[in-house]
């Protein structure tokens, strides 16, 4: 696990707390989930040139999960994509950097938010590199509440039958969502047998283990001719005591004292 990808981990969170306070706002907790998967991916496995985002040869990467978006424009800016300061901007009238990911951000590839769409463009884009013999890959974020929505469903169909090895499905799997447990809602289990029998090539990893992280998407892809999952078991809130695991701060603010504990408790301030 190196000293790096934690600290960039740290980074992105410290700055998602933040962003989420100055203007009043929600989904810090599932931003906080995903800040360690970002940072080993854009760290170690993303190929992609931060002074030219919009490269040819760029691998893809696609927030479906949108309404968490906080996390990827600080991991964008952490990497030069635009300046870090600008982060202060995020969600202000006239901003670039609005509450659900936007593509006129320099380093995102398709705005979302409404949930169910970004694994079904990001098949799209993976088929298209196939057709032009292009090496480039797709990755694409997903949330598991997400997959409630059928669509993600007819995408997991269509991957494995275009024999989509160049996409690759991560789920961030922290067991809450909107208005409860994913278990009480819509239960997933057992949910790597279900891609495994819709003929996806399937890893389960702790989500917050940096060279578990490492080390599965250095594997790309898991199995020839087959899509790759990977379902990263993560913590909602991770980093943060007060919002582990607790179904409130999916949607909740933290006021100015909330916030001052959490940075003490993340770090990073980068």
């Amino acid at each position: 696990m190196s000293n790096e990808t934690i600290q960039f981990a740290a980074a992105i969170r410290a700055h998602t707390v933040q962003m989420v306070y100055r203007i009043n706002a929600s989904h810090v907790a599932g931003g906080l989930s995903m800040a360690d998967l970002l940072a080993v991916i854009y760290n170690e496995v993303l190929k992609f040139d931060a002074h030219q985002p919009q490269l040819a040869d760029r691998d893809r990467f696609i927030l479906s999960k949108g309404h968490t978006c906080a996390a990827l424009y600080a991991t964008l800016a952490l990497k030069d994509f635009f300046p870090v300061e600008e982060l202060k901007q995020f969600g202000q009238d006239g901003s670039r950097l609005m509450t659900h990911i936007s593509h006129k951000v320099p380093g995102v590839e398709f705005s979302t938010g409404s949930l169910g769409h970004g694994l079904g463009f990001a098949c799209g884009k993976a088929l298209a590199a196939k057709l032009q013999g292009k090496s480039w890959r797709v990755f694409t974020m997903l949330s598991d509440g997400e997959l409630d929505e059928g669509s993600n469903w007819e995408a997991i169909l269509f991957a494995p039958h275009h024999r989509l090895d160049n996409l690759v499905a991560i789920v961030d799997y922290n067991k809450i969502q909107s208005l409860g447990s994913v278990k009480e809602v819509l239960d997933l289990h057992p949910l790597a047998e279900k891609f495994r029998a819709f003929n996806w090539a399937v890893k389960e990893i702790d989500g917050h283990n940096h060279n578990e992280i490492s080390a599965a998407l250095k594997q790309l892809p898991f199995a020839s001719g087959k899509p790759s999952c990977l379902i990263a078991h993560t913590i909602k809130g991770k980093g943060v005591d007060y919002m582990e695991n607790k179904l409130l701060w999916h949607y909740r603010t933290p006021n100015a004292e909330q916030v001052a504990s959490a940075l003490k408790q993340i770090g990073g301030g980068r």
